[in-house]
């Protein structure tokens, strides 16, 4: 029998070891936008966190594609044994800080103790929401971590009282708000089960070309041209930093934009450039 040399084993286990760690995109709850024919007297209603959505299978904590959060062993050792949903989040306005430091692929412990996990759902359980955000709220609470907690959700009477609400979060800084209906099973896909309430729309597109700089942006980038899902085109010229303008998102690249509506012809109206969708 032919024996690997040692290195090579050593590279094959941990070829095998990420090969485990790799799974599947989990089965989650996705938001629909929020419309006026709802009541929203049924819903719990939370804040919308710009954080990195993260879920916990019991195990192994995980971004939304399936890949392994790079965590410090201390944030996780302790995480109850079943399935959580929730973001990762520092704070309003912090998430770029906060992409850069989950991305890592080796953990810096004293660059994760802001962090904390903001849990909103468990993935697959029994119950209506609120019966779920009752057992859930149980187990944050017996697992005593500080960095673990229940996303505050609250009920509003009627439609005047969730416009109040809004306007104080947006006001804030925050982004919106995320809408639960209290008798809704879980069930992995989009639904009126879960919606979100923002002053504008966000999409992906897809980076097909750079559009070169005039006046003060001569010599660096002007717009990007995109392609979205539905392979319309259009251009994303606002929201760009000066760093973005000098080294712009590669061709292929995914980017986020926020948009207030669509043309008649179906494009976004006055696009805005939000980060490059660089999370797994």
């Amino acid at each position: 029998m032919v024996r690997l040399p040692a290195w090579l084993r050593l590279v094959s286990c941990a070829l095998l070891s990420m090969q485990a760690a790799l799974a599947e995109p989990p089965a989650l709850m996705h938001a629909q936008r929020h419309h006026d024919g709802i009541d929203p007297a049924a819903y719990w209603v939370s804040e919308k966190l710009d954080g990195v959505r993260a879920v916990w299978d019991g195990r192994v904590l995980r971004f939304r594609s399936g890949r392994p959060i790079a965590a410090p062993a201390w944030f996780t050792a302790s995480l109850p044994a079943v399935p959580l949903d929730g973001e990762l989040w520092i704070a309003r306005g912090r998430f770029d800080v906060l992409s850069g430091i989950v991305r890592r692929e080796v953990p810096d412990d004293a660059d994760w103790q802001p962090v904390r996990y903001l849990l909103f759902d468990l993935p697959g359980a029994p119950g209506d929401f609120s019966q779920r955000l009752e057992r859930l709220t149980r187990i944050v609470a017996d697992a005593g971590l500080p960095w673990l907690q229940v996303v505050p959700q609250w009920r509003v009477v009627d439609r005047a009282e969730l416009a109040v609400r809004f306007d104080e979060v947006v006001a804030g800084g925050g982004e919106g708000l995320m809408l639960h209906r209290a008798d809704a099973l879980w069930t992995a896909g989009r639904s009126d089960a879960l919606l979100k309430l923002t002053p504008f729309l966000d999409a992906e597109a897809t980076v097909t070309g750079h559009v070169p700089g005039k006046g003060r942006h001569r010599g660096r980038l002007g717009a990007l041209e995109v392609m979205d899902a539905e392979g319309r085109r259009f251009r994303i010229g606002s929201g760009l930093s000066d760093a973005a303008r000098a080294a712009p998102p590669a061709i292929g690249a995914q980017v986020t934009y926020r948009y207030r509506e669509l043309t008649p012809r179906g494009l976004p109206r006055f696009p805005v450039f939000v980060r490059v969708r660089d999370l797994p």
